[in-house]
């Protein structure tokens, strides 16, 4: 797979893998030896980049998915990028799905969540290390200083934020330089669009979480498409309502067409949109299936023209569209807690 430069060094792979669903917010966890040979196997594609977090777990084992990246990637540590996040838990007391979120960015928190994770991942160091959501009760600088501080003693390389806007980037930035901001980004939901400037400006790449809208833009599901309330985040999400697939229509009709005329799939055309928009974005879809890495890590390969982006962008701007599912909330941590 090709790979491209993200911050000032960080050689990734075009596609990324979010592990997340691995392990939470789509139905139970995958079983570990199956999702094991799925991440060697994405390694043999040319996959080179994979995200996981310290949160994406279960409540009997918040850190699951950690684990299962530590245990499956420790052979081919010295051919890949590690990124995971910390500053963030969910509010257990919450039933069902999606639980509100508690960001936590103190100092001290950073600190030994990066041993956790290190110790997780089984590595002497993380790749890039996101503060997963900016904790409105500590200044975005402390964070950052904490960051700068795990790089001096080689625990970090690289480190970023998630769901930041644009003074949060300054600010941080000006601590301690920023590789990568993680931000939802999709044909669905385009309002990051407006932060492109800066990070030109600032050089620091865009990693789209979501990038096929929580998979809706695969054009892989129905009315029929059944999702369990109590472990499966879709179940929630307005796009995939039956009055979200009659809202959508037109867009997914849009995608099919434009992907027979590549002999492409909808989800090959999503990604191709954006990697092709900007050499520094990087989606990083999901998935639990050996075909549909194979099918995701085709998409870099569709050389979508400039004039035909635009043509996608002037379409977007017009046909209607559902809400779309835009994270869980977040809570103010309480003083103390």
């Amino acid at each position: 797979m090709q790979t491209r430069i993200i911050g000032k060094d960080l050689e990734v792979s075009a596609i990324g893998l979010g592990c997340m669903g691995m392990s939470h917010a789509y139905g139970a966890p995958a079983d570990r030896g199956d999702m094991a040979r799925l991440l060697a196997y994405a390694v043999d594609l040319g996959y080179t980049f994979f995200d996981t977090a310290e949160v994406y777990g279960t409540p009997d084992n918040p850190h699951h998915n950690e684990e299962l990246l530590g245990s499956a990637l420790e052979p081919c540590r010295n051919r890949i990028v590690l990124a995971t996040k910390c500053g963030l838990r969910f509010d257990e007391s919450f039933s069902g799905v999606p639980k509100p979120l508690i960001p936590d960015g103190r100092p001290e928190t950073i600190r030994a969540s990066a041993e956790g994770s290190l110790r997780r991942l089984r590595t002497d160091h993380i790749d890039l290390y996101y503060l997963h959501r900016v904790d409105p009760t500590v200044p975005v600088e402390e964070s950052a200083g904490a960051m700068k501080e795990l790089i001096q003693a080689g625990k970090i390389t690289h480190w970023g934020l998630s769901e930041a806007d644009e003074d949060t980037i300054r600010r941080a930035n000006a601590v301690c330089p920023l590789t990568a901001v993680q931000n939802r980004y999709s044909m669905m939901a385009r309002h990051y669009e407006a932060l492109f400037p800066v990070l030109e400006e600032l050089h620091i790449g865009l990693v789209a979480f979501s990038p096929l809208a929580n998979g809706f833009l695969s054009a892989r599901y129905d009315k029929d498409s059944h999702f369990d309330r109590n472990t499966d985040y879709r179940s929630a999400m307005p796009q995939f309502s039956p009055l979200g697939m009659d809202q959508n229509r037109e867009l997914l009709s849009l995608l099919k067409d434009t992907a027979a005329r590549w002999n492409a799939t909808p989800a090959q055309i999503s990604l191709a949109w954006m990697v092709r928009k900007k050499p520094w974005i990087i989606p990083i879809p999901g998935t639990r299936k050996p075909e549909r890495l194979e099918e995701n890590a085709g998409a870099a390969k569709i050389p979508l023209t400039a004039e035909e982006i635009a043509a996608l962008d002037r379409a977007l701007d017009s046909i209607p569209m559902s809400e779309v599912y835009g994270g869980a909330r977040c809570e103010e941590r309480k003083k103390g807690a």
